[in-house]
């Protein structure tokens, strides 16, 4: 077998309930020049018997007696990957059929580093799917990094050169995507996102990142002011929930220095990022609140424009 232009990596712990289909969604891609790597993180349930039960030339097992966590794996994984390309996906997602396909053309038709893509978002005790509202342009993604994680982790393909440079920090379960994209935002990496929905996400109980909402969150708040200390900006501008005379000031003065140091940020990303500053549920406020965040992002982007 020739050597696979994409390695794709799926991390797996107790989710015999949907390694089958996520297994079956890479398998079936319409690319097929990848090799495919998944790892038992020592579940204990059926999930290792499933992955045991499948044959395929592109596929490399790794089964573990005991579990070494999400970051682990995932590492485990990235020193694994044989390929130009990673290309990840969780062991309880789907992908769909012309995923790496698109994906791929997308990430080398805009000489990008790494990129994400739109999503279906698949909440599993109700059965309910959503779009994702995903921003797609590099200066936007790095825009939303500074209150967001705005790649999908399991949608995420790019250089494997980068992840290997780059590796995910131990002790970030749950949020160790975000901390990546912080890392990489600052190494100077070039983020997209494409524009079709390529994976099936799960929203589900056990999932990390909704067992651990406290660590997770404070993650993200120590993580994301490192990222606006290493763009220059000024930690009392972070935003957060205030008042309407002060977000004025403190909003505004956040959205013009980070246009400032981020050209091109769309007026939409600045509308998504000034609504941090205000509270929700603003009940008979909300079409006033609304006009204000439009003006903010609308003065925010013009202003970007004439700083290039």
């Amino acid at each position: 077998m020739t050597k696979p232009l994409i390695s794709v990596l799926m991390p797996a712990f107790n989710v015999e309930k949907y390694i089958a289909a996520a297994m079956d969604s890479i398998l079936n891609q319409s690319y097929s020049n990848f090799e495919f790597i998944v790892l038992d993180d020592g579940s204990a349930d059926g999930t290792a018997q499933i992955i045991e039960g499948y044959s395929d030339p592109r596929l490399k097992k790794v089964m573990l007696s005991e579990n070494k966590g999400l970051v682990s794996a995932r590492n485990t994984l990235v020193g694994m990957a044989q390929g130009e390309y990673i290309a990840f996906l969780d062991s309880d997602d789907l992908a769909d059929p012309r995923r790496l396909e698109l994906q791929l053309q997308y990430l080398q038709a805009n000489g990008l580093d790494l990129c994400g893509t739109d999503h279906w978002v698949l909440h599993q005790s109700s059965g309910k799917r959503k779009r994702s509202k995903q921003r797609h342009s590099d200066a936007d993604i790095r825009a939303m990094i500074s209150v967001c994680s705005p790649l999908c982790n399991p949608s995420v393909m790019g250089r494997t050169a980068v992840f290997q440079k780059v590796p995910y920090l131990p002790g970030n379960d749950g949020a160790e995507d975000y901390v990546m994209w912080v890392n990489l935002a600052i190494a100077g990496c070039k983020f997209g996102n494409v524009p079709q929905n390529l994976i099936t996400y799960r929203v589900h109980d056990s999932q990390i990142s909704q067992v651990q909402n406290s660590k997770v969150n404070h993650i993200f708040d120590e993580r994301r002011a490192m990222y606006l200390i290493a763009l220059g900006i000024d930690s009392t501008l972070i935003p957060r929930r205030l008042g309407w005379i002060q977000r004025l000031k403190i909003g505004s003065d956040f959205l013009l220095t980070l246009n400032k140091k981020i050209p091109g940020i769309s007026v939409g990303a600045n509308y998504q990022i000034y609504s941090r500053f205000q509270f929700r549920g603003n009940g008979i406020w909300t079409p006033l609140t609304r006009l204000e965040r439009l003006l903010m992002a609308i003065f925010a982007s013009l202003r970007g424009q004439f700083a290039r």
